[in-house]
């Protein structure tokens, strides 16, 4: 068995575990960009000192080397031809800019691999002098992060070739951490929240299972995930097992009872088929039929209650047929409604104006998981309901994608549907029942097989009597 944990500590650790990884981002981040800021700044300051180099004709930095072209590459560069000089790369880019002052001229042509570098962003009335519009050229080669080749002519004097990858090219940019920092706070993200679905999944996986408990559930859970959740799981299955020892206690006393009942019962129908009174012996037999009566329905509900019949795949549509064809057999006014097809409204169409419709037919076969024994009860109570209270009684089956629906309908009932839902609980019987055999605990009975099922007992009132809906939660 794993060693669980506690949610309070868990959170406590993980909240200590996203500030340490939050201030590991935020130093990774500022630390790069105060790095790249630097080395924009140095590569700046580097065009400034190119210029001194080039005006002076001197070196100005251990990092910046002037050397002159040859006859022949100072004369392509006079014409403007960067891109032939020899040494310059293939294919070739090259940026050319004409800076003027009052110092002279300087006339500069860079070649890059790469690409042209925007000069046109450099504005002269912010970076009037030269030497200003020099450094933000050398800027640009440090933000672009290539290795120009740097061809310059300060007044008349030559051609020089700069080299100056060592402070702007592109080894010399420092290394950007942001995507680390990014990559650790997506990793702390994703763990968190890795780690909340999964303690969510453990509870909601509980709470599905214990919703369809009494759909074929098992009589105790083992669950995984946090302390908590298990210390609600040891509490449910306590208190689950002491449920059904009391309802074992329950059903045993009713059997000892309807068996030690039966006997004196016995006797008394025989002492009674001695009375000459027939008025008498009549009352006498129906106040015993109505006593062992009451005890078997209280016991059928106890054994509903405890939910003793197994699950299984079955054919609702074959359960009703049967249970009809039963009552037709012995007479009874029982009719099977047969299914109707549905017809559905489809959405709107860009070339039509009104709505598509389809039919769906429904006369299929209804397969649901559920208890044969205990649904033929219920079913079996409604109908009697419905011929107790009415003049005939029809049985129909309505589907849909997550329920199967029971209708079973009277013929001449003006009960109404909140009236009879009021009778549900046990040994509940109307003011005009009183006439009619019944110890109130048949629709009892049908709620509780409808609650096994994850359905419900509902009544609406029809054109012809009353509507009892057994609804049940389909396979």
């Amino acid at each position: 068995m794993t060693r669980a944990f506690r949610l309070r500590r868990l959170a406590l650790l993980w909240v200590a575990l996203a500030m340490v990884s939050a201030s590991a981002a935020t130093v990774l981040w500022l630390r790069s960009t105060q790095s790249w800021a630097d080395h924009l700044a140095t590569a700046q300051t580097a065009g400034l000192l190119t210029y001194e180099a080039l005006r002076t004709g001197q070196d100005t930095h251990p990092d910046l080397h002037v050397s002159r072209l040859t006859p022949s590459d100072a004369a392509l560069a006079e014409t403007g031809k960067f891109e032939r000089i020899s040494g310059m790369p293939q294919p070739a880019y090259v940026t050319v800019l004409s800076l003027q002052n009052r110092e002279g001229g300087l006339r500069i042509g860079a070649v890059s691999d790469m690409l042209q570098y925007p000069v046109a962003d450099i504005p002269g009335d912010i970076v009037p002098t030269a030497s200003a519009q020099l450094a933000s050229l050398t800027r640009l080669f440090a933000t672009y992060c290539s290795d120009p080749i740097l061809i310059a002519r300060f007044g008349n004097g030559p051609w020089q070739q700069v080299d100056g990858n060592a402070i702007w090219g592109c080894d010399a940019a420092p290394r950007d951490l942001r995507l680390l920092a990014v990559l650790v706070g997506l990793v702390a993200v994703a763990a968190l929240v890795t780690l909340i679905g999964n303690t969510t999944q453990s509870f909601d996986a509980f709470a599905q299972a214990f919703r369809n408990r009494r759909f074929g559930g098992p009589d105790s859970y083992e669950t995984t995930g946090p302390s908590e959740l298990r210390d609600i799981v040891e509490s449910l299955n306590a208190f689950l097992e002491a449920e059904r020892k009391q309802l074992a206690n329950r059903a045993a006393v009713l059997s000892s009872v309807s068996h030690d009942l039966g006997t004196p019962a016995t006797r008394l129908r025989l002492r009674t088929a001695l009375i000459q009174d027939e008025d008498l012996r009549r009352k006498l037999e129906s106040d015993i039929d109505s006593m062992t009566g009451i005890i078997e329905s209280a016991l059928t509900y106890t054994r509903a209650e405890m939910n003793a019949e197994a699950p299984r795949k079955l054919s609702l549509n074959a359960l009703v047929e049967t249970i009809v064809s039963d009552y037709q057999d012995v007479g009874e006014p029982v009719t099977l409604v047969p299914p109707r097809d549905k017809v559905v409204q489809g959405g709107r169409s860009l070339f039509m104006s009104r709505q598509g419709q389809s039919v769906v037919t429904t006369g299929r076969q209804v397969i649901i998981s559920g208890r044969p024994v205990a649904l033929e009860r219920a079913i079996t109570n409604l109908i009697d309901n419905a011929l107790k209270y009415g003049r005939s009684a029809s049985v129909a089956i309505e589907t849909d994608a997550r329920t199967a629906t029971i209708v079973v309908e009277d013929e001449g009932s003006d009960t109404l549907a909140r009236d009879v839902e009021a009778l549900i609980g046990p040994f509940e019987r109307g003011d005009n029942t009183s006439f009619i055999q019944g110890h109130g605990l048949g629709l009892s009975i049908v709620a509780t097989i409808a609650a096994l099922h994850n359905g419900a007992l509902s009544f609406e009132n029809s054109g012809t009597g009353l509507q009892a809906r057994l609804s049940l939660q389909r396979a």
